[in-house]
């Protein structure tokens, strides 16, 4: 009754997926040996070829990232200094008191006996009354440690050790470090915890989920190991390509996200078919021969679509973006590889024992025709009412959408961070308000000394001041071939609202032009916290619409080549886009908004993470266009076979519909 015709036993159409199938099991030894020799092969390479990751003068994009690389050219090295600091506090003393100054004599004593100690400088100096607050009542002592980070983080828990003892041996003072290195090595230490710790909980609760959907323990351990080996792989053949596109730090959480996502993905959809065929009557082998010309197409679709959505990246001019993308294209072919190949092949090996390990009660809720009864039960319902329903959920997806129409960026603050190991910076902070970062004026010439560079830049310091939307302390420092100079100049603002960018627009387009920008011969940029949000906010401004073009317009033709509709690759287009739209929402409320703020235990801060909505779109996109893909392909497998097209809806959605729901969980 449900196979008219008695077209179930018709041999699949051979295809590609099909053809990689019969091989890999047929052949299953060179298959999975050969899986295992390219994930240790891949190990190798990557301990023999080191990652590239970004330099610190690729962060930014536009000006900014102009002036950081003239920076970078007169002063090599500049991005990897570190800054460190020791404050010192006292609730009622200020730094007049001969106690306090005490204090401070032995922090700087102490710490230039240290050997990997630089330009110490100490409030009690002449000319750095800053390092004291307006209350008189915190100091700051500053140096630079030597080395880069790498190099710094390796004996600055020693200097850290050495300011404890100068704080207990001064009751009733507050001394603690930190800085670029000490500071940073204490986050490093609790997010790296936290995300093992995400990890620890995350596999076995995705164990738990497939033991699930499969009922026995072998058949939920197979997606799993299979995902976590071409995670693995990546992690150390993204190597290779960092050579050319060097790729930011947190490259392997990124891989690690996409990796189990589609890895498990992949998986489950072909495990779950092969299994379907086989409990309805099919031999282990034409069981297995069915599910890689139907489920391994769908796969092999979904792969290609995932692998276009995630090179829109490329086209967003952030290198971090870019590094995202060569990660995350990566894991996505080697996943769907590995499904394809040793996928196959493990099942022809194992055959029905795949199913041991069984868990009695979950066996009993499947039915023998494939489809789930909780999804059944309601799709019935729907497909008695498919208008109604249509509406109905349209209309929930369009309200969970709407808050989105007023998606707002903002950085996130220290303020926003709820960890012991920021408090110190946020007594920093509270001691020396309105500390941000002041604006960067590279200036590149033949020698910075010239008398009309000079004459220039004194200028600059006059009008920047007469302004009134730029302040002092103006510091000018010069390279020490003389070709370039640094001039540091404040801006009026909290550093990312509208009035330090306005400030910087002035500086930008008035100031500069009428200053330095009359002297032949010489290069300038601005960069600096302020200019770099800008700069980015404008370059993704510019670049989103081609991320979001790029990505749109090649899933349609993959769609229409693969389903041969225009109405079908619109459709999927349309939808998906209603979901990403839909997600954004939910993001707008309750992290912008701040809907549900005491239940979920956070503060928000009044926007999303500027890089967010490009990111989410393209991992968004692309998972979603893998349960479309996959849901379509059944339906219009099903259609071929001579099902009517009401029926080929009806059991192609039933029979995916909880291998969708699995994947997504």
């Amino acid at each position: 009754p449900d196979d008219p015709g008695g077209t179930r036993e018709r041999p699949p159409a051979t295809n590609f997926a099909h053809r990689v199938g019969r091989w890999s099991a047929n052949h299953w030894k060179t298959a999975v040996l050969g899986w295992l020799a390219f994930v240790i092969a891949s190990v190798v390479a990557g301990t023999v070829i080191p990652p590239k990751y970004l330099e610190a003068s690729d962060a930014n994009v536009g000006e900014a990232r102009k002036a950081d690389k003239i920076i970078e050219a007169g002063f090599p090295g500049y991005f990897d200094d570190q800054g460190e600091m020791v404050l010192i506090q006292h609730t009622t003393l200020t730094a007049d008191d001969p106690a306090f100054k005490a204090v401070i004599q032995d922090v700087t004593t102490t710490l230039d006996g240290f050997p990997k100690v630089r330009k110490l400088v100490s409030p009690l100096d002449v000319g750095h009354e800053d390092l004291i607050s307006e209350d008189r009542r915190s100091a700051m002592v500053t140096f630079l440690p030597k080395g880069d980070y790498d190099e710094a983080v390796t004996y600055i828990q020693t200097i850290e050790a050495s300011m404890d003892k100068v704080g207990k041996s001064h009751p009733g003072f507050y001394v603690d470090e930190l800085g670029s290195v000490s500071t940073e090595r204490e986050l490093n230490k609790v997010f790296n915890g936290m995300l093992v710790k995400a990890g620890i909980i995350a596999i076995p609760i995705a164990l738990v989920i497939l033991l699930f959907v499969f009922g026995s323990a072998v058949a939920a351990l197979v997606p799993l190991l299979l995902a976590l080996t071409a995670v693995f792989a990546t992690n150390s053949l993204v190597a290779l390509p960092s050579q050319f596109f060097p790729v930011d730090e947190q490259i392997s959480e990124v891989i690690l996200l996409i990796g189990l996502a589609v890895g498990i993905d992949y998986s489950l959809f072909y495990l779950k078919r092969e299994r379907e065929e086989r409990a309805a009557g099919r031999s282990e082998g034409a069981a297995l021969e069915a599910a890689a010309a139907t489920s391994g197409r769908a796969v092999l679709i979904s792969g290609i679509t995932v692998l276009v959505a995630m090179a829109g990246m490329f086209l967003s001019g952030d290198k971090t973006f870019m590094s995202f993308s060569v990660g995350t294209m990566l894991v996505v072919l080697v996943a769907m590889i590995g499904s394809l190949t040793v996928l196959p092949a493990l099942l022809g090996k194992l055959g029905d024992r795949v199913e041991k390990g069984r868990i009695p009660f979950v066996h009993r809720l499947r039915r023998k025709d494939g489809e789930g009864r909780f999804w059944s039960a309601i799709l019935d319902r729907v497909l008695r009412r498919p208008v109604v329903s249509a509406v109905a959920a349209t209309a929930v997806l369009v309200a969970l959408a709407l808050p989105a129409l007023d998606i707002k960026t903002a950085n996130p603050g220290i303020e926003d961070i709820k960890i012991a190991e920021v408090e110190p910076i946020k007594k920093l902070i509270a001691a020396f308000p309105g500390g941000n970062a002041p604006a960067q004026v590279a200036i590149r010439a033949d020698d910075v000394r010239a008398e009309p560079v000079r004459a220039a830049i004194a200028e600059l310091e006059k009008q920047a001041i007469a302004t009134g939307q730029m302040k002092q302390p103006i510091e000018v420092e010069a390279s020490r071939d003389h070709t370039v100079a640094i001039v540091d100049i404040p801006l009026v603002g909290g550093g990312t609202d509208d009035v330090s960018k306005d400030a910087l627009v002035t500086l930008r387009d008035e100031v500069l032009p009428a200053t330095v920008g009359k002297v032949g011969g010489v290069e300038y940029a601005v960069t600096g916290e302020t200019a770099a949000d800008k700069d980015w906010a404008s370059a993704m401004k510019k670049s989103v619409p081609l991320v979001f073009g790029f990505v749109l317009l090649f899933a349609f033709v993959i769609l229409l080549a693969s389903f041969r509709s225009i109405v079908v690759a619109l459709k999927a287009i349309v939808l998906n886009l209603l979901s990403v739209a839909a997600a954004y929402g939910v993001l707008v409320a309750v992290f912008q908004w701040g809907w549900g703020e005491s239940i979920l235990g956070f503060e928000s801060n009044g926007g999303i993470a500027p890089w967010l909505p490009t990111f989410l779109f393209v991992i968004l996109f692309g998972l979603s266009m893998d349960y479309h893909v996959f849901i379509l392909s059944r339906v219009r497998e099903l259609y071929d076979r001579g099902y009517s097209n009401d029926e080929a809806v009806a059991h192609g959605i039933k029979t995916t519909a909880g291998v969708v729901t699995s994947a997504a969980t």
